[in-house]
């Protein structure tokens, strides 16, 4: 995977945008108004995604360019390496994880709000 195609899909999620908050090399998705990832445009290498506790140790555990983010919470955010052992597919449902996790992660307004919208 790239950082092209990894952008490309997390827009394709139910009301993701893109903005840069912190410097002009971190690209945020976001939906709603709340980050669900992180693709560094620096070294356009890698993206920090957010994970379920338990499934952050088993996945930093199993796969070598899976780490803790610097910089975020290291209990629910990984850095995930494009060029390691985590293929496109795993990516891809781990991109799909964090956007859940953040949407599970709604206050019952937000929550209305997103699930209103088609």
């Amino acid at each position: 995977m790239d950082i092209e195609i990894a952008r490309e899909y997390c827009l394709s999620k139910k009301e993701a945008t893109e903005c840069f908050p912190f410097n002009e090399y971190a690209l945020v998705m976001k939906v709603m108004g709340k980050m669900f990832a992180l693709i560094d445009l620096e070294d356009a290498n890698s993206i920090i995604l957010k994970c379920d506790p338990e499934r952050t140790i088993e996945l930093r555990e199993r796969f070598t360019s899976i780490t803790s983010a610097p910089y975020f919470n290291k209990k629910y955010w990984n850095n995930v390496s494009f060029d390691g052992d985590v293929n496109e597919a795993l990516i891809k449902e781990m991109i799909d994880h964090s956007y859940e996790e953040v949407i599970q992660k709604f206050t019952r307004k937000l929550r209305a709000e997103y699930d209103a919208i088609p």
